[in-house]
């Protein structure tokens, strides 16, 4: 057995020397000189080209200081993540433990970053999320446009998110997002049966513009706030119609929604909503409230009829009074009254007159 080895390691390897399973030292590139005259000595190589490195010794090989120079040393603990960025460009996400990165072929930049606050944020985010790693060490959650995002951690409300992705470590916290919907919205209240104050029963549909405000209180003061919303809307409208006779409410159908809307702006501030508009889209009566109506109405339309009819009959006459009592002062204009009425006349038969100092009908001679 030769007490001596030659062994030659290219630029890209570097040898892990082992003195009987033991680690020993780092073999550099170019010609390295082994005395072995027991033959203990074992070497690995292992290529810098990949930047990680990995081994069953590696806290060995690490604390003998054998990589001082090159390779970069992260030894995270517990509550720490790092970010690898090899040459500028994201590699990995790394968790807690002991990492070793080879630095001779790259420029290697770790981020130890805590993750105690458990939501990340970084300029960056969309591609730290594709790297290796990312998925094991981080949960993502979306929040898509026109919603807000209610983070619960560990059951408590911490911060509200905007729309976006939005990334949590994962094993520091229990992490829940919530999405509240902010857009404007409509609840129909349907099919409400109530009594007016004239003891009629009939049946009312509304409508009620509606958005949140305070997402928070939407999401923690009541179980579902279009359903508080719906509920309040109901008890409101039995409140307003239930003070009013009939005819005042068909015939001031906006009032009431004014009036509801009122009552519904300062009710909902407590769900975090805000009211935006109140409208009263259908009256339904009972079939015979129906025929009473329609009668009624009809009576009213006759009786207006005739007394437009009475109306005309007398300016008509009053007319004919007036024009008679002008005739009677007014002896030329009588005659000439005359001249038109033979005009008419001459148009459809053939006339033959006389005139003279009397009234024309007596001198009327022949008339074909």
């Amino acid at each position: 057995m030769f007490p001596m080895r030659m062994l030659h390691i290219r630029e890209h390897e570097r040898g892990l020397l082992f003195e009987r399973g033991v680690f020993s030292r780092l073999l550099l590139p170019g010609r390295n000189v082994i005395l072995d005259p027991l033959g203990r000595m074992t070497v690995e190589k292992v290529s810098v080209r990949q930047v990680g490195f990995e081994h069953r010794d590696l806290e060995v090989i690490v604390r003998s200081g054998a990589l001082a120079g090159q390779a970069l040393v992260l030894d995270l603990k517990d509550h720490e993540r790092a970010l690898v960025w090899v040459d500028g460009r994201i590699e990995s996400v790394r968790g807690p433990g002991l990492h070793a990165l080879w630095t001779a072929f790259h420029e290697v930049r770790a981020e130890v970053i805590d993750s105690r606050p458990v939501r990340f944020e970084h300029p960056e985010l969309p591609l730290i999320l594709q790297a290796h790693g990312a998925r094991v060490l981080l949960e993502t959650a979306a929040v898509a446009a026109g919603h807000a995002g209610l983070v619960f951690q560990d059951g408590r409300h911490t911060v509200t998110l905007g729309p976006g992705v939005h990334a949590f470590w994962r094993g520091e916290a229990m992490v829940r997002v919530l999405p509240v919907d902010l857009r404007e919205r409509a609840a129909d209240i349907t099919g409400q049966e109530i009594m007016t104050a004239d003891k009629v029963t009939l049946r009312l549909n509304a409508l009620v513009i509606f958005r949140v405000a305070d997402p928070v209180k939407a999401a923690i003061e009541v179980e579902d706030h279009a359903q508080a919303l719906h509920r309040q809307a109901q008890l409101a409208l039995r409140a307003v119609v239930g003070t009013r006779e009939l005819d005042g409410l068909l015939s001031d159908k906006d009032g009431v929604a004014r009036q509801l809307e009122g009552i519904l702006r300062g009710e909902a501030v407590a769900f975090g909503l805000e009211v935006k508009a109140v409208g009263i889209r259908d009256v339904i009566l009972p079939g015979e409230m129906k025929d009473i109506l329609n009668r009624v109405t009809e009576a009213r339309k006759a009786a207006e009829a005739t007394l437009v009819t009475r109306r005309e009959e007398t300016a008509a006459i009053r007319s004919q009074a007036n024009t008679a009592r002008i005739f009677e002062s007014n002896p030329t204009l009588m005659r000439l009254r005359e001249l038109e009425v033979l005009e008419k006349v001459a148009e459809k038969a053939n006339l033959s007159v006389v005139l003279g100092d009397g009234g024309l009908a007596d001198r009327v001679i022949k008339l074909l």
